[in-house]
């Protein structure tokens, strides 16, 4: 059987946990930042999980992570 090829997208947008579950970077953070709050700024820093349904075609894409 062939060796799978990671997505190198996937692969430098998620990260996979050690229970397996995959974390990712919020949204929005790249600019047009003078209108937006400090606290919604601080927040957005902070990472996330992928929803289930998400994280189902996000390991298709990390074969070996």
């Amino acid at each position: 059987m062939p060796k799978l090829k990671t997505n190198r997208g996937a692969a430098k947008r998620f990260r996979v946990t050690a229970k397996g579950r995959i974390k990712r970077y919020q949204s929005h953070r790249r600019h047009i930042l003078t209108k937006k709050s400090s606290k919604r700024k601080r927040l957005l820093r902070t990472s996330a999980y992928l929803h289930p349904a998400d994280a189902v075609l996000a390991k298709r894409m990390l074969p070996y992570l």
